[in-house]
């Protein structure tokens, strides 16, 4: 009997004519990227049109970022920021698995002003940046962030087409979302202990968009077995996330996946494509079949923030005590993918 996912390698798909292409070429692109979702929910896509040169300059921010001192590294900590922004140092992070992770990070998002109304409000994910005290990192960071977020609009055009609906019909729920740019750092561990570079996991956005400059990061398959994901020169990773779950209803599935204990410095870039905070995910009509059981509606940057509240140490320390509270009928950790379909 086949497995559904059951996938050995991970497709890749040139989007050229998705950005550049007639109507009907675009469509043609659109359904690769609505078969790999199905089958595998991790793409390398090639021809995103983004200079080589930003790559190269968010990378060189993050070297220097992450060669500083703790102590200037840390005053940008993101137990500082009222909206979820800054330096994460080495575990504080933990998953579902309880394992604190192998690895150093710096998180952004959409950069806005202290005066913006979200973020006055209250807004746990909405807001301005914590930028480092460093020559030129602001501009290279967020240069990068553009670009990529930009490729996204293009790959959430694609998705829509691949579902059967017009090229247009995401771009409502994607005006001020607070997709985050995450930096991270994994150091060299030559330790004996067997310690992932970060925990298995589904990312709870729309869609993540990846760089990285080494192996290290392994995708599940509907069979449990954890398949090597190296990196494609030029290409982008992408991979379903929770919010494209729901809204096909499982037909897209957010797909588990981790970074194993690192042979050599590695550095990643994901940036996850996120709707707007307020928006209503639930399954779209044409994936709701009689008989098959509705995925239960979320709102996205609830459940965003409620992971998010569960895996961050400053957070649950704020939960802790009552600052914050976890939005009723909020999912548990590793409630999406091919890990929690194998767990029940």
């Amino acid at each position: 009997m086949t497995i559904p996912g059951n996938f050995s390698s991970i497709p890749i798909v040139d989007i050229t004519k998705l950005r550049t292409g007639s109507l009907p070429e675009q469509k043609a692109v659109a359904e690769e990227l609505g078969k790999a979702a199905r089958g595998v929910g991790f793409i390398y896509v090639t021809g995103g049109g983004i200079d080589e040169s930003l790559f190269e300059g968010v990378l060189d921010a993050a070297k220097r970022f992450f060669a500083q001192s703790e102590e200037d590294k840390m005053k940008v900590y993101i137990g500082n920021s009222r909206c979820h922004r800054g330096y994460v140092p080495e575990g504080e992070e933990v998953f579902a698995s309880g394992t604190k992770d192998k690895k150093e990070a710096y998180d952004l998002s959409i950069d806005l002003p202290a005066n913006d109304p979200d973020y006055v409000g209250g807004n746990p994910l909405l807001g301005p940046n914590q930028w480092p005290d460093l020559p030129g990192f602001k501009e290279q960071v967020d240069t990068y962030y553009t670009a990529v977020f930009g490729l996204g609009r293009v790959l959430l055009r694609g998705f829509a087409m691949a579902i059967g609906e017009e090229p247009t019909f995401f771009d409502r729920y994607v005006t001020k979302p607070p997709s985050q740019l995450r930096l991270i750092h994994y150091p060299l561990d030559s330790s004996a202990e067997d310690r992932p570079g970060i925990g298995a996991h589904t990312d709870y956005e729309c869609f993540t968009l990846l760089r990285s400059t080494s192996p290290g990061l392994e995708v599940m398959n509907g069979a449990g077995e954890w398949i090597d994901a190296p990196p494609v020169p030029g290409a982008y990773v992408v991979n379903i996330g929770d919010m494209m779950e729901i809204w096909t209803n499982g037909e897209f599935i957010a797909t588990s996946h981790r970074v194993r204990k690192v042979s050599e410095e590695r550095y990643s870039f994901p940036l996850f494509f996120a709707a707007d905070y307020d928006t209503v995910v639930a399954p779209l009509p044409r994936f709701a079949e009689e008989g098959k059981p509705a995925r239960k509606a979320l709102k996205a940057g609830e459940h965003l923030f409620a992971q998010t509240m569960q895996s961050f140490t400053y957070l649950k320390e704020r939960r802790a005590r009552g600052e914050i509270v976890l939005p009723d009928g909020s999912a548990p950790l590793s409630s999406f993918g091919q890990e929690a379909q194998q767990k029940y």
